[in-house]
């Protein structure tokens, strides 16, 4: 009998990474031109300017728009929660908090609501965790390619930008033994209260990422074997839509630790990957600054959230669409009667 051939492998996602387009060059020297003639002093709006500038390369047309921005929230329930005292929250608040998303009641709901963003959810097989990845492998490869897979149906056509975030009781786990497999240190380097665990939950999470960095180590060959030993679904997810972003031409806000310890691996596999992603803020769990900087990154904004749900991310629409708005909507000096610099 001939075995069946999985629908996508590991192989097929390492071709695509290495099939990336880059950005829109003549898109964004339309947006450097353009920004030089704004009623305004060079670099006033200064991040601004920049998210303007990004925007316009990975959408590939200038002006860049944002009228259809998409929060998507992956969740997924993690094995080593349920063996390990991990979270201050139980393994079944993941499926109760997916039902307050549809029900409006979350926090990530009202900043959709405000930013007027499309929010979807996307639940994977919650009934059926991960693996205790302090025991072996969180996935087998055709699991997690075909969580990959499935976070990149979460990009369809038409979408102007892009937030990804994340639910899943025990995920901040996933992503502290993600990122010491990465970028190596000891598990106390990056784990940290996550959904408020006290120094004994934490001292616990620590000694979980070990063991799992300890059990899986002669499989932590390469970034996306690290991701199927260590990660969850949500976070292989959410690896799934960066990919498919690119591909559409979509730029990307990452929200906080464990989503952007997901995209990560792309950035392990090539470091070019994220270029058209930005983290919309920094989290107050303390791996996640220490991430950005391995990353070489900043965040856009810095609130002392730790919520997850991609609320973050919500929340920076808002400055994203005031970077589109006032590059596309400014008077030029020209247009205004204003006189520029003096030379």
């Amino acid at each position: 009998m001939n075995e069946r051939k999985p629908a996508v492998t590991f192989e097929d996602i390492r071709d695509l990474a290495r099939h990336l387009p880059g950005p829109d060059l003549e898109a964004g020297t339309a947006a450097r031109l353009r920004e030089r003639e704004l009623t305004k002093p060079p670099g006033a709006l200064g991040k601004l300017e920049e998210i303007a500038f990004w925007m316009a390369c990975w959408q590939a047309k200038h002006p860049p728009e944002l009228r259809h921005p998409r929060v998507a929230v992956f969740a997924g329930n993690h094995g080593v929660a349920a063996a390990r005292p991990v979270s201050a929250f139980p393994v079944e608040v993941t499926t109760q908090m997916i039902a307050n998303f549809q029900a409006g009641g979350a926090a990530v709901n009202q900043l959709c609501r405000i930013a007027d963003s499309d929010l979807r959810v996307y639940e994977m097989d919650l009934d059926n965790p991960t693996r205790d990845f302090t025991t072996g492998p969180a996935m087998t490869e055709e699991e997690c390619a075909r969580a990959i897979a499935y976070g990149m149906m979460a990009v369809e056509s038409g979408l102007h930008l892009i937030c990804l975030g994340e639910m899943g009781i025990g995920n901040t786990t996933s992503g502290a033994a993600l990122c010491t497999a990465l970028f190596g240190g000891s598990a106390t380097d990056w784990v940290g209260p996550g959904t408020g665990v006290d120094t004994d939950g934490v001292a616990q999470k620590a000694a979980a990422v070990e063991e799992a960095i300890a059990v899986n180590r002669a499989a932590l060959e390469d970034p996306l074997q690290m991701l199927r030993c260590l990660g969850g679904v949500e976070l292989a997810a959410i690896v799934g839509a960066v990919m498919a972003a690119r591909m559409a031409r979509t730029p990307v806000l990452l929200d906080g630790f464990t989503c952007t310890a997901a995209a990560a691996v792309l950035h392990a596999l090539d470091p070019k990957a994220l270029d058209h992603c930005l983290v919309a803020h920094v989290s107050a769990e303390p791996g996640h600054r220490r991430l950005l900087d391995r990353l070489g990154r900043d965040a856009i904004l810095d609130l002392g959230m730790r919520l997850g749900e991609a609320s973050g991310a919500a929340l920076a629409i808002n400055i994203v669409k005031a970077a589109v708005a006032c590059h596309a909507d400014m008077a030029t000096f020209a247009d205004a009667g204003v006189s520029g610099r003096a030379s």
